[in-house]
């Protein structure tokens, strides 16, 4: 069970919850980055490796019994604020796509550069199974 934390009066976060408390297993994710199963980036744009980072994501939690609707925290590293903030449509569709109407709470940080080159995005995931 998820329990949303948003405290009186603030404004409601757009595509992300403020807090989250949860009790159950826990299911976490490497850094997963936007390549195939072959290791191999299809896209270019970081809205294509997001898309694809958000299905290894779901592959691999579901290795471990969780489901998108079990994640609670999501850190996500770009190596390009600008086109992170330019891809937010593409990205919140493939978000709907790929977990549905999943809220976790997260992080967005901006980096020089990730440990595969090709990479515009890496995402650590923490899911809780209750």
């Amino acid at each position: 069970m998820h329990q949303l934390l948003q405290p009186p009066g603030w404004p409601r976060p757009k595509g992300y919850a403020n807090g989250i408390a949860a009790s159950g297993r826990l299911v976490f994710t490497a850094g997963v980055v936007g390549w195939n199963a072959e290791e191999r980036f299809e896209h270019d744009d970081l809205a294509g490796q997001f898309r694809q980072v958000l299905l290894n994501t779901r592959a691999i939690l579901a290795e471990g019994g969780a489901e998108p609707a079990h994640i609670v925290r999501m850190t996500c590293y770009v190596t390009d604020k600008r086109e992170y903030v330019d891809a937010q449509v593409a990205i919140g569709a493939a978000w709907r796509e790929v977990f549905g109407k999943v809220f976790p709470c997260m992080a967005v940080i901006e980096v020089s550069g990730l440990v595969e080159d090709a990479a515009k995005v890496e995402i650590e995931t923490t899911a809780v199974v209750p």
